[in-house]
């Protein structure tokens, strides 16, 4: 009877020693899956390798273009080698039409603009600078204008210049000395500048028919717009012949 005293007694100090410690509480938590193991993505290797793929084949197309070219430059320089060797040996004069044409050694043919010309005739004038027929008889104007007693330069270049003035008459003038004047009028410059003149003296008889012949001819470089004209001592002596008397030009 005292044993379970004492046991009962036992327990309860056992209960009032345990109540000043905070009892364990039990929760229940879940705990986080297992993450799974990662596999490795073949796409991206895929990618890579055909990536890499591509660029081996850009690489080889590249290199294969500037073996291309190499190639070509150097038969380039062979066939320029056997083209002076064959121009040593042959010469460019005794070339063939077809062979020359095929080595490179014809020359082009010249470009015709179509030829730029004029020539007036003879006509009765009473003042100067002389007048000139432009359309009957020999007469013609291809490229060169006649206006205003001048002849007009189209285009710039050179240019034959040429004047033939017959002098005739059946009295003496006082004036014994006959001048022929070619001369030409431009923009930069406010006066006439004289590009060919012929004065000659000369005798007659009176109540006798003379004659007297003036030519100028020669080459001048003209520019485009320039005006040429013919002066002369004496209008009035001055024959209309178109076979004597004419003036013109032709560029060169």
């Amino acid at each position: 009877m005292a044993n379970m005293q004492h046991l009962r007694y036992g327990q309860q100090s056992a209960y009032w020693a345990n109540q000043h410690e905070r009892p364990v509480i039990l929760t229940h938590s879940p705990m986080p899956p297992p993450i799974p193991p990662t596999f490795p993505d073949f796409r991206i290797k895929r990618r890579k390798d055909g990536t890499c793929a591509y660029l081996v084949l850009i690489f080889l197309l590249v290199l294969l273009a500037l073996a291309g070219v190499g190639l070509g430059t150097y038969k380039i320089i062979e066939l320029q080698k056997d083209m002076d060797a064959l121009k040593e040996l042959s010469g460019e004069a005794n070339l063939s039409p077809s062979l020359a044409k095929l080595t490179g050694l014809e020359k082009p043919p010249e470009k015709n603009d179509g030829r730029q010309a004029a020539h007036v005739t003879g006509k009765i004038s009473t003042t100067l600078p002389l007048s000139w027929e432009d359309v009957a008889g020999r007469a013609f104007t291809a490229g060169i204008r006649y206006k205003n007693r001048g002849l007009i330069v189209n285009k710039t270049g050179l240019h034959f210049v040429y004047s033939s003035i017959y002098f005739r008459g059946n009295a003496c003038p006082k004036d014994k000395e006959l001048t022929h004047i070619v001369y030409k009028k431009t923009s930069r410059y406010p006066q006439g500048i004289k590009l060919m003149e012929n004065r000659e003296d000369y005798n007659c008889t009176p109540r006798v028919i003379w004659g007297r012949h003036s030519y100028l001819g020669a080459v001048f470089n003209l520019t485009a717009y320039e005006a040429l004209y013919v002066n002369v001592s004496n209008v009035s002596l001055v024959g209309p012949d178109e076979t004597k008397t004419f003036f013109g030009l032709y560029r060169l």
